[in-house]
């Protein structure tokens, strides 16, 4: 008997495990198939849900003196455990599925998202997994999906909280989740239009045309189409561009904005409902397109901040189905609205930007960070620079609005294009189908017509729509170019190539040139490292990324000027003076030789941090050990206490004899450098030199991390940790900080390189994270990067920066100094929630403080998950909001205390005779400022001072006047 419940407890285990382990995308993709061709899809059977509990057949109602009940569909079995296991929930019913578990807010909405992905799968894929099973009568209930999308509102509307949090969110799902009888017209014209142009490729024009600048004459070009290929299209075909037809009619059919008001019964006797109802008096059948969109904009502001004073849910639920139509009004009209001088296209900008922030696209603290406006004046005139800060924040508009779209979905696209490839139009579905689509084009023809009033033009190949195109870092490069539309983390990047991203990737390895759509931010590691070493690097929209595209596999030149210019050209087009920028010699002299003759590697001893200042940098440990311990001099209280492990520790433990090599850890690593130049001197092609030196790291990499550590050492770690952390060892969480002689010098950041270990806790696990910082250097990124920009790269040891973890609310980086202002007093800031922000890439909250006192607002954050550090070690992710700024007044005024304290102080307490700006990485916890890092802020000279981009560079003259009146 015991053992047959032992075998039970066994067996039941198992079980759970196999529940719980995921399903393959590939096994997914396989289930979807079978759906899409079962007569039932995803659904195994249709029963009554009685109120109760329990269920009935199909033919036997729910009697009286249990409730009524609801007939609707079960799921197939499969569908289920993929539910369980995956958290993918496949044709989802909402009749009897509880609001908390649709919201799912443990799982950042997914569900609500999810539902929403396969509303749009199904209109661009004919039902998608309902392909068939749209057909089976009785599955699903519209009526009851109605009443329960009313009930779910009702429920949702009545919670402040949720409303302020998620008010992009919430407005989305009113488009896709029934509750009032009203389809998306706008999302089922572009899905007819692409199943058209699948079935159909000659019409692939057309579809574009629809998808990126829809107007009421595209339906005279499709009856047009339709007789001109009448001969030719199959009956399906027809019935495709017949319904699309029917659906562009009803799209483009005038809204009645009186009877829309007399509708709104609920909210007539109110504030917003007086000011709606003089609206649509004075607004209905507007021929004036203009007027119309200014007018509906104002009301869209004044919507969204009545919501909140508005306390009934279903009045609120009144106020943003009013909302959805004046979009769309403002979209269907955007279009008629043709500027012709350049104060109606400033007004354009600055109105369909006003109605994408009370739509939900931005949040409203952003909105009010910006200027799309000119100040009055009699003459009636502007500066350039002033038509440019207006060009500048409508750029930024049209980023803020497409990250708020990615930020909220990108992770459940990415989850459903592992095995539904079409699920990755979602986002770009969003955009289009928003008023951003209208703002990005405004935003360009005054990009073209500033860049022509400057001669700050791009030359970007044959694209369109070039002015949203914008230089990040100066620099230069020949190479292929890669355009990768999807996630970069699996791309295998060469350094003599030009990569076009949609987000840079967390580890790049060297690369020739970049561009990216999300940049984001300016302090990253990655754009530091391209900064220092001279890599030219871009943002661009996603259109541009489009369009580049055909050509892709290419190869060109690429430059960005010092004030933002860019050029790409085909190699066929570069001029002579361009080809002599890729001579041998010319690359060669940018390499840069790190100094190691003052280094020491008989330090044996753990030292404290206290005792570790600037003056040991690059001698006993690293600069971010020894610049860490200069700032816990001048600032005790802001900087942790910590400890340094340093270079002689290494070097003393690669003395050792290496397993199966009849040598030591250090002499092999000596054998391969002196076989890489003997293979150089008999001229072996780099590549192979470098393959055979991958082969040889990857051997010692995985013999370090097994090597073993020395008794004195270990004994001196837990000693120092009880008496300096004053917790023994593994008894409090740590960061283990690489900390190399290669990185943070003054001609080369090496930002992001070499491993760092964040929040490790367990004894065995922090002595194994030593090891594996220690093999950091030699990874295959880490020794490219180095073979590539310096001229000794084989004198690489690595220190190691022990400091115990904070759990910090937000953090980020300082720069002492304005990357867009180029102004030296100025401050630039990026932060991000949890650890380790802004230097990962994350999208971040970013400021440029003014030496005036003033500040810009750069840009948002857009990350909906951050680390948090608990004290049981590792990380755990968090999610944020976007409708409250990281950063409070009394932060940014710490931060700039902060700065000139360390401009004037940082050299004469290092005795250094540097001068320019610094890079410190810090946090806040409950509002104390604490400080992590600190290292010079190096920009490439070589390509600022560059004659070349010197060249490409205009002279911009800031105070010319522009008459407003002047014709576009």
């Amino acid at each position: 008997m015991r053992n047959n419940v032992l075998f039970c407890l066994v067996f039941l285990l198992f079980s759970t495990q196999i529940i719980a382990q995921q399903i393959a995308p590939e096994k997914i993709k396989e289930q979807i198939s079978i759906y899409k061709n079962d007569l039932r899809g995803p659904y195994k059977d249709i029963r009554w849900f009685c109120t109760d509990g329990s269920l009935r057949q199909p033919k036997d109602p729910c009697p009286d003196n249990i409730g009524p009940g609801n007939q609707h569909a079960r799921y197939k079995d499969d569908v289920e455990k993929l539910a369980k296991s995956n958290h993918v929930y496949l044709g989802q019913i909402l009749t009897n599925t509880t609001n908390d578990a649709f919201l799912d807010v443990d799982n950042d909405n997914s569900r609500l998202k999810q539902y929403q992905i396969d509303k749009y799968l199904r209109a661009v894929d004919n039902g998608w997994v309902n392909q068939k099973s749209q057909f089976y009568r009785g599955a699903i209930q519209s009526e009851d999906e109605e009443a329960w999308g009313i009930n779910f509102y009702k429920w949702l509307l009545s919670k402040d909280k949720l409303l302020v949090e998620n008010y992009f969110l919430i407005r989305q799902s009113l488009k896709d989740i029934p509750h009032s009888g009203d389809d998306n017209l706008a999302q089922l014209m572009r899905s007819q239009s692409k199943v058209l142009s699948d079935l159909y490729p000659s019409f692939m024009d057309l579809r574009v045309k629809i998808h990126a600048q829809p107007e009421i004459n595209d339906i005279e070009k499709v009856k047009a189409f339709k007789i001109k290929h009448d001969a030719k299209l199959s009956a399906s075909q027809i019935k495709v561009l017949d319904e699309l037809l029917a659906t562009m009619t009803t799209f483009f059919k005038p809204i009645d904005l009186v009877s829309l008001q007399a509708k709104a019964s609920i909210i007539k006797s109110t504030t917003f409902g007086e000011t709606f109802k003089n609206y649509a008096i004075q607004n209905n059948h507007s021929n004036n397109a203009s007027d119309l969109i200014q007018n509906t904009a104002e009301l869209l502001t004044t919507l969204r901040a009545s919501l909140l004073e508005e306390k009934r849910p279903l009045a609120r639920l009144q106020l943003l189905d009013i909302s959805i139509v004046l979009e769309d009004l403002i979209f269907k009209n955007a279009p008629l609205w043709q500027p012709e001088t350049v104060e109606q296209l400033v007004s354009k900008v600055c109105y369909l930007g006003m109605a994408t922030a009370a739509t939900g696209y931005i949040e409203q603290h952003e909105w009010d960070a910006l200027n799309l406006t000119l100040s009055a004046n009699k003459a009636n005139e502007a500066t350039l620079g002033e038509l440019t800060s207006v060009l500048q924040n409508g750029r930024s508009l049209v980023e803020w609005s497409s990250g708020m779209v990615k930020a909220n979905y990108q992770n459940e696209v990415n989850t459903y294009t592992a095995f539904e490839p079409l699920a990755y139009g979602f986002i770009d579905d969003k955009i289009r189908g928003s008023i951003a689509l209208h703002l990005g084009k405004a935003v360009g023809e005054l990009g073209d017509f500033i860049a022509e009033e400057s001669a700050l033009t791009n030359k970007v190949l044959s694209i369109p729509n070039q002015s949203t195109v914008r230089g990040l870092n100066p620099g230069y490069a020949f190479g292929e170019l890669v355009v990768v539309a999807g996630s970069p983390d699996a791309i295998e990047v060469s350094s003599n190539k030009i990569y076009i991203f949609q987000r840079p990737p967390a580890d790049l390895k060297p690369i020739a040139g970049i561009a990216t759509v999300s940049e984001g931010n300016m302090v990253s590691h990655v754009q530091l490292l391209a900064r220092n070493l001279g890599i030219p690097n871009a943002a661009l929209s996603d259109q541009n990324l489009d369009d580049l595209k055909p050509f892709n596999g290419q190869k060109v030149f690429y430059a960005v000027s010092n004030n933002g210019n860019v050029i790409i050209k085909a190699e066929k087009d570069m001029s002579a003076e361009e080809r002599a920028l890729f001579t041998k010699t010319e690359r060669k002299s940018e390499k840069i030789e790190v100094p190691v003759e003052s280094i020491i590697l008989n330090e044996s001893k753990v030292l404290n941090l206290r005792n570790v200042n600037a003056s040991n940098s690059g001698k006993i440990c690293g600069p971010k050990a020894a610049n860490l311990g200069q700032l816990k001099q001048m600032f005790p209280e802001q900087v942790v206490e910590g400890l340094v492990i340093p270079f002689g520790i290494f070097r003393d433990h690669m003395n050792q004899d290496m397993p199966e090599q009849n040598q030591s850890y250090w002499q092999f690593l000596e054998a391969m450098f002196k076989e890489a130049t003997a293979m150089e001197a008999k001229g072996i092609v780099e590549g192979e030199i470098e393959h055979y030196q991958l082969r040889q790291l990857e051997t010692l990499r995985a013999a370090i991390k097994k090597m073993p550590l020395k008794a004195d050492f270990i004994d001196q770690m837990e000693a120092d940790f009880k008496s300096v952390l004053g917790q023994d060892l593994g008894a409090i969480p740590v960061f283990l900080r690489s900390d190399t002689n290669m990185e943070d010098l003054k001609e080369f950041t090496g930002a992001g390189l070499n491993l760092t270990l964040f929040n490790v806790v367990d004894k065995t696990k922090i002595l194994e994270g030593i090891k594996d910082v220690w093999a950091s250097p030699y990874t295959e990124r880490s020794f490219k990067w180095r073979q590539k920009y310096l001229l000794n790269p084989e004198n690489v040891f690595p220190s190691i920066l022990v400091i115990p973890s904070v759990d910090v609310d937000y953090s980020g980086v300082l720069i002492t100094k304005g990357l867009t202002s180029g102004n030296d007093n100025d401050l630039t800031i990026a932060f991000s929630r949890g650890a380790g922000g802004a230097v990962d890439g994350q999208s971040s909250e970013t400021y440029l403080l003014k030496d005036d006192g003033g500040l810009q607002f750069l840009a948002p954050s857009r990350e909906r998950f951050y680390n948090s550090l608990p004290i049981t070690g590792g990380t755990f992710k968090k999610s944020s909001t976007f409708d409250k700024p990281i950063l409070n007044t009394q932060n940014i005024s710490d931060i700039r205390a902060l700065a000139e304290t360390i401009r004037a102080t940082m050299s004469q307490a290092t005795n250094s005779d540097y001068q320019g700006a610094y890079d410190v990485e810090l946090g806040f916890k409950d509002n104390k400022l604490w400080l992590f890092q600190i290292r010079p802020f190096v920009e490439n000279k070589k390509a600022l001072s560059s004659t070349y981009l010197q060249s490409i560079t205009p002279v911009i003259d800031n105070n010319k006047v522009i008459a407003l009146s002047k014709k576009i």
